[in-house]
């Protein structure tokens, strides 16, 4: 993602430099004083908020994971709606040097505060939905896990008739609920304990001993599926 970071800050540099043009390149209105502290007030404002912008897009796009860049993507719209709320409330400041400074940095303040509470809730509901899938990723890790040392130790088999029960044991792992919990730790323990003798099984071309684990495997998968079901 740090190639798209960088085109981005590309773009917001552009916006940032055309924004101070504007700011000071354009007079003042029907000779007025320009630099009041309504206008620094209405400046130092948008200012904030471009930076808290930028911020905000560094957290989202440092990732190379797009599942999590997908998720903090609500995190950059926050900040982009209080990026133009802030061009409302502090272009009025600038435009109308008139306007009372004290009455601009309650304006100013009740904007940023708006956004940075919104900023907030996007941040712990992504914190949430990282928070959830990174606990699905380990509730499924033991089964993939083992599914995949099982089709690799399918192409290890020398034999057709242990070729024969790595496939079906490589099935079962496959075609099993994937989703662990702590309530299948005694069953899922004792499936890890018998792969291991059925993988030493299989490397050693021990038919006999192959076919008796494959049974007991298919069994303790059984096993495992049936309560699965129960916890669900």
């Amino acid at each position: 993602m740090k190639k798209i970071f960088n085109f981005y800050v590309a773009s917001w540099a552009v916006m940032f430099v055309l924004f101070q043009v504007i700011s000071f390149v354009t007079p003042g209105w029907a000779d007025a004083e320009k630099y009041t502290p309504s206008f620094w007030i209405g400046y130092i404002c948008i200012t904030i908020f471009f930076f808290g912008q930028l911020a905000c897009a560094y957290f989202a796009l440092k990732t190379e994971n797009p599942g999590k860049v997908f998720y903090r993507s609500s995190l950059v719209a926050a900040s982009y709606v209080g990026l133009l709320l802030s061009f409302a409330s502090g272009g009025f400041c600038m435009l109308i040097p008139t306007f009372p400074y004290w009455a601009g940095i309650i304006l100013c303040a009740i904007v940023l505060a708006f956004n940075v509470i919104s900023i907030m809730k996007a941040s712990v509901s992504v914190a949430l939905v990282e928070c959830t899938d990174e606990k699905e990723k380990a509730q499924i890790f033991f089964l993939k896990s083992l599914t995949a040392d099982a089709e690799t130790l399918l192409s290890k088999a020398r034999s057709e008739t242990v070729k024969k029960d790595c496939r079906r044991v490589y099935e079962k792992f496959r075609y099993s609920d994937p989703v662990s919990c702590e309530a299948l730790a005694a069953v899922e323990g004792e499936i890890t304990v018998k792969f291991s003798a059925f993988a030493k099984a299989v490397e050693e071309d021990n038919v006999a001993d192959v076919k008796a684990i494959s049974e007991e495997l298919v069994i303790l998968l059984e096993d495992r599926n049936k309560k699965c079901k129960l916890l669900k």
